[in-house]
């Protein structure tokens, strides 16, 4: 169905888009969605459903019912896209989504002709992967702060914090959930158990920040490699500050200490998640020098799709 015109138009279409993504390496598995522009140009995709059972991580960023739509439109620009959607809401007729679900897409965040296209059906970017891939700036802390790796001693004050970008987060998109902590706590526990660089900010000995990061190697045929470059990358996960204690300079100082440690251990890069409709995060990560590489666009429930 995915020929090799349809994947050879793909990787050109990302390596004129972004020269930092991945060659595409072929179809995922899924079912099959075709399409025709007005003028007769076929274009396809592919559509993968997955259900998380109650209880898991994910459902800490996902609705409980995904499609995922794969599109491969050519060199039809906006138009392919736009075929491939409308295809995509009419084989949504024959489902039940249910309220707690979603349509999503993957697409490179510098491919401006998509854009037009995802906002026509109803999708919104509700977050972007972003890349950092400069040395480490330094930085100079303020005054009474100190940095240092987070303990299994130091899970309650983790915990709040973590919880307070929830709390956050859930102002800024639509997904809320009310067990979050349930969600978030077996997972935390057993970080901070096998020491993985969860990175504690306190000042005058009060925990002020955390940054809760890991390590992700993209190498051929891994999930990591479809989204980044090769190589050895520094994750961050997850950063909060306490509300009170924003805007002092300690997210700064904190992110100079785990940049300064991921390239000291080889990292080529770091990268992360976060969402453009958040008013914090949407400005602070790109003065710390995150760029984005993939902009995740998303319709709640499935059955909004247009």
């Amino acid at each position: 169905m995915i020929g090799e015109r349809l994947l050879a138009a793909q990787r050109a279409r990302f390596a004129a888009a972004d020269p930092l993504l991945p060659m595409p390496a072929g179809p995922p598995d899924g079912e099959p969605l075709t399409a025709a522009t007005a003028s007769g140009e076929q274009v396809a995709g592919v559509v993968q459903t997955k259900t998380h059972a109650p209880g898991t991580l994910d459902l800490l960023w996902s609705a409980q019912r995904v499609w995922q739509l794969f599109p491969f439109p050519g060199e039809t620009g906006t138009e392919g896209i736009d075929a491939l959607l409308r295809a995509w809401r009419h084989a949504l007729d024959a489902e039940s989504p249910g309220p707690d679900s979603a349509c999503t897409v993957t697409w490179p965040s510098r491919d401006a002709p998509a854009i037009r296209a995802f906002l026509r059906h109803g999708l919104v970017p509700i977050s972007v992967l972003a890349i950092r891939t400069a040395p480490p700036a330094p930085e100079i802390p303020p005054a009474d702060l100190t940095v240092r790796l987070a303990t299994p001693e130091d899970f309650e004050e983790v915990l709040a914090l973590t919880k307070a970008t929830f709390d956050y987060t859930a102002l800024v998109t639509s997904h809320e959930r009310p067990d979050a902590v349930e969600l978030m706590t077996p997972q935390l526990k057993r970080n901070l158990a096998a020491r993985a660089p969860i990175w504690l900010a306190e000042t005058g000995g009060v925990a002020t920040a955390i940054a809760d990061c890991g390590w992700v190697e993209s190498a051929p045929g891994t999930w990591a490699a479809e989204l980044l470059p090769l190589g050895r990358w520094g994750y961050v996960n997850n950063v909060a500050t306490r509300p009170g204690a924003r805007g002092n300079g300690i997210g700064r100082a904190l992110m100079s200490t785990v940049h300064r440690d991921f390239a000291a251990r080889g990292a080529v890069g770091t990268y992360l998640y976060y969402n453009p409709t958040n008013p914090l995060s949407s400005v602070f990560w790109p003065r710390q020098g995150y760029r984005p590489l993939w902009t995740f666009w998303e319709v709640q429930p499935a059955s909004a799709l247009r």
